[in-house]
């Protein structure tokens, strides 16, 4: 049985500048904050360690990826995020929609979401990595 690869794609461009305004965007209006994947795994300082730590218990290879990073490595676009995928090969397969993260309020409702969601078979893929 071979590993699942998991990618989780970020309701956010990457870079630098990017994430400043993310930060400043969660802490001054979180409510209107459009990526909830970020809002409830990222703190001020970084990925939150409870789920770093949840990440690497995972029965999967694992990478994070941001809106650009999806749409540049694999060509998908138009697909609601945050959200995430099951990596075959080169293709993209949906695993987690948007709709579903979304209504993970908390860390505790994500973790609980992804462990009864967990796909049990996919390709061998290479090291967990996160966002840039």
């Amino acid at each position: 049985m071979t590993r699942p690869h998991l990618l989780f794609v970020y309701n956010a461009d990457g870079g630098p500048l990017n994430a400043l305004k993310d930060l400043w965007h969660k802490t001054v209006s979180p409510a209107t904050y459009d990526c909830q994947l970020c809002a409830v795994t990222y703190g001020p300082l970084g990925m939150r360690r409870e789920w770093r730590d949840f990440v690497r218990s995972l029965p999967a290879s694992v990478t994070f990826l941001h809106r650009d990073e999806l749409a540049a490595q694999h060509g998908v676009q138009g697909v609601a995020l945050p959200a995430a995928f099951v990596l075959d090969g080169a293709q993209v397969h949906p695993w987690l929609g948007a709709a579903q993260v979304r209504e993970a309020r908390t860390l505790d409702d994500l973790m609980s979401l992804v462990r009864a969601s967990l796909p049990t078979t996919g390709p061998t893929a290479g090291p967990t990595t996160g966002p840039t």
